[in-house]
């Protein structure tokens, strides 16, 4: 699913008023419908009060307008004009005054904190303050009022985005946005919901499909995308029925040391579930029975060191090598890390340890092989990239460094975003369970599993990681989110891999 810009939104509107030959307003109502429809199907006519907060542009027309449907079914329902400037957009005006038709009232102007009415926990408050078009962050007794409905501890729904998030942009001003406990959100999602900075403004959001113009959207290239079931289904490469191990390729896991052999463990696991047809483990000699005990459908090779890896094997017939789970950083692991990243030409998959040798040795970057995989969690994403101002700027870092390496970066968190030069991917699978040590190392043997199989390093990149946080939400519905490790989604691999070949959800 694709995530528009603000002027991407706005297109979308003009193409689909031009194609079908209707008016802005005319393109209000049928959003303010959808909005009226989903809050009607979910209060079935409960007289709980319902307080409307519109501000001045077409934010605030969309208010109007579901304020006007609310009425006519018999809701009880209040709507407060937030008067910030003297300004109005015409379909503002017009529902305006649809409203007042319709009432026989006028609605309430807020033009400071004297006007503020009072609120309590019980009922619905909606915010239409402002919409995606906001570039300045709210200031004055207009940040006032959007404290004191936060504060009212009350069901808050905001229409499109909350009041005082900025869409493109970092959010000036944390203390100055709406805390919604629901985002009717049209059309499409907005990447600020899945930034770890601004996703809390909103604790859920549902799309209102409104009809926009569906060439438009189709044909319309966007740098974000939000990655679902379906668009893992045509990822997905099935088997045939005459094909054997080495169809599916050979993987190698590189890495482990004395105390830190799990690691290597989980990923080698999780690399013959995704799929590898065969996997070798290279690891220090101090884990050579715990390999070949725990994982028997793998080879394991070691290294002549006891403790850690020195030498690295030589690029061989693998079709994936994944690199520094549980490695370390010795400085023979170091200088044998050097070594191997120049004599390998083809992508790697390079986790943990291996990201930190190249954060401490920054001119191994540069022998990076195009194509590669790095899988950082935001720790060490910030010593790759250094300190970033926001999340904007975080991104922005990243796709410079992706160019750079002509490499696929995971930036592992609750909302994982693959980023590829300036292409975000962001998932949508996974749960706080998942915050345990070893999850890390489970995803880059399942990436490397599938690089293996013939997938491209980007492709695999992204299904694995979709593949990973569904393995962790089924394996949650059994174990619950305290109670998860590391292990349980290499257990539940397969039931993922079944959910895609039929239509229902996990």
């Amino acid at each position: 699913m694709k995530i528009f810009t603000a002027k991407q939104m706005y297109e979308a509107d003009k193409a689909t008023e031009a194609k079908e030959g209707i008016t802005s307003i005319d393109l209000m109502e049928r959003a303010a419908r959808q909005a009226f429809e989903w809050i009607d199907n979910s209060l079935k006519g409960s007289q709980v009060p319902i307080h409307i907060f519109c501000g001045i542009g077409n934010n605030g027309g969309d208010g109007m307008a579901l304020g006007r449907m609310l009425l006519n079914k018999g809701y009880t329902t209040h709507c407060y004009v937030v008067n910030y400037s003297e300004k109005r957009s015409k379909c503002f005006l017009i529902n305006y005054d649809r409203y007042k038709n319709t009432t026989k009232v006028w609605p309430k102007l807020i033009k400071g904190t004297h006007d503020f009415p009072e609120l309590t926990n019980e009922g619905i408050l909606v915010d239409a303050i402002f919409g995606i078009g906001l570039n300045r962050p709210l200031e004055g007794w207009v940040k006032e009022l959007v404290q004191h409905i936060n504060k009212a501890n009350a069901f808050t729904l905001s229409i499109d985005i909350p009041s005082g998030l900025f869409i493109d942009a970092p959010t000036p001003d944390f203390e100055a946005v709406i805390k919604a406990n629901l985002t009717l959100t049209f059309q499409a999602p907005k990447l600020p919901f899945f930034l770890p900075e601004t996703a809390g403004f909103t604790q859920s959001f549902q799309i209102l499909d409104i009809g926009l113009d569906p060439e438009y959207l189709f044909k319309t290239p966007t740098e974000a995308k939000l990655i679902l079931k379906n668009d893992t289904q045509g990822m997905y490469l099935p088997r045939r029925k005459f094909d054997h191990k080495g169809s599916y390729g050979h993987a190698l896991i590189v890495g482990g040391s004395y105390g830190k052999m799990g690691a290597v463990t989980l990923a080698t696991k999780s690399c013959l579930r995704s799929g590898a047809g065969k996997v070798t483990a290279y690891i220090p000699k101090c884990g050579y029975s715990i390999l070949q005990t725990a994982v028997p459908e793998a080879m394991v090779n070691t290294d002549e060191n006891e403790k850690q890896i020195t030498q690295f094997p030589t690029p061989g017939d693998y079709q994936a090598i994944g690199i520094g789970i549980g490695l370390g950083t010795h400085k023979e692991t170091a200088k044998g890390f050097a070594n191997a990243l120049k004599n390998q030409k083809a992508p790697l998959v390079l986790d943990a340890d291996a990201l930190n040798l190249l954060s401490e040795n920054k001119e191994l970057l540069e022998l990076v092989p195009p194509k590669s995989v790095l899988t950082p969690h935001p720790g060490e994403l910030q010593r790759l990239i250094g300190n970033w101002k926001n999340d904007f700027d975080k991104l922005a870092k990243t796709k410079k460094l992706s160019k750079e390496l002509d490499s696929i970066i995971v930036i592992k968190g609750a909302h994982t975003i693959t980023v590829y030069k300036d292409n975000l991917y962001i998932n949508t699978t996974g749960n706080p369970g998942m915050a345990t040590a070893g999850t890390g190392d489970v995803l880059t043997g399942i990436i490397t599993g599938l690089i293996a199989q013939g997938y491209d390093p980007l492709i695999a990149a992204v299904f694995g990681v979709y593949l990973h946080g569904s393995a962790g939400d089924i394996a949650s519905q059994h174990q619950g989110f305290n109670s998860l490790i590391a292990g349980d989604l290499i257990d539940f691999l397969g039931d993922v891999f079944l959910s895609l070949l039929n239509q229902s959800d996990i």
